[in-house]
């Protein structure tokens, strides 16, 4: 069986060195090749390395990352890593893990991102993994896109949604009133569910493109407010796998590692910035 993970990227970085990772530069399209930073060496005074796949190589969407994000390396895998039985996506910052905080404290980060090994045994219990889950608390996740963005893209994606997959009516309500979530964009798929997922999504998000472009509704976008489909596919998300749960499908949820520290204090001043002063969030953070 054929595994690979991309690691979504759109700087040069140290990306984790194994046969499963494969370091993506997404939208890459009319931009420079990324290095890998841990390739770096010196000659003669100038810096060389090694550097990575680039998203607008062969059947892509490479140019829409400024809209659709770290998605245009999941169409990417999608439509060419067709020899791929397992695919997965995570980021340059982010990985899956199975090691405890513990034994993540002190050592190599990289150490500590989810090994082939690690994955077979998950694969053995279930069939698509996860993040694990994001608690909100105070908040549903489409109350937190409301406060956070713009409810309007979540309803114009539902209205779709239920327009053309009437399996996912009520579904949809369920997961927009939840408290938490599967964030990130972040998955690791079997081939014939990477199949049905992105047939899903990149036709709903097209639907939804044409329709808010011709009703001028991205004209005078911030670059951060454009990243929009990227953003809603991360409930989308939501709505796909609980889809797949009530049909049988084994969620594995895993932990997240992060290479870079969180900087928790402005993340929870922004959130409850937007929940109870109607601050819009302006940046990523």
């Amino acid at each position: 069986m054929m595994k690979k993970i991309i690691i979504a990227a759109h700087k040069p970085y140290a990306f984790a060195h194994d046969d499963l990772y494969l370091p993506l530069q997404v939208g890459a399209a009319g931009k420079k090749d990324i290095l890998d930073l841990s390739t770096i060496y010196l000659k003669d005074g100038r810096a060389f390395g090694e550097t990575i796949m680039r998203d607008d190589i062969d059947d892509n969407i490479s140019e829409k990352n400024p809209t659709y994000c770290e998605l245009t390396g999941l169409y990417w895998a999608w439509k060419n890593l067709k020899d791929a039985d397992v695919v997965g996506l995570v980021h340059y910052r982010r990985y899956f893990t199975v090691k405890s905080a513990a034994f993540q404290h002190g050592h190599d980060p990289y150490r500590c991102v989810l090994q082939e090994g690690e994955l077979d045994n998950l694969l053995l219990q279930y069939d698509l993994l996860v993040p694990r889950k994001r608690i909100y608390g105070i908040e549903t996740l489409y109350s937190h896109y409301a406060h956070t963005l713009d409810a309007y893209q979540l309803d114009a994606a539902k209205g779709i949604v239920e327009q053309s997959y009437p399996a996912y009516r009520g579904v949809i309500d369920r997961i927009y009133g939840r408290r938490w979530g599967y964030m990130f964009n972040m998955a690791i798929w079997q081939r014939s569910d990477l199949e049905d997922y992105c047939q899903w999504l990149f036709e709903i998000l097209g639907v939804l493109e044409k329709r808010l472009t011709e009703e001028g509704y991205l004209d005078g976008l911030s670059d951060f407010e454009k990243r929009l489909f990227g953003r809603v596919s991360e409930i989308l998300f939501n709505v796909w796998v609980e889809r797949k749960r009530l049909d049988g499908c084994r969620i594995g949820e895993v932990p997240v590692l992060y290479i870079e520290s969180e900087n928790w204090p402005k993340k929870v001043k922004s959130f409850l910035a937007a929940k109870f002063a109607r601050k819009k969030y302006g940046e990523s953070f």
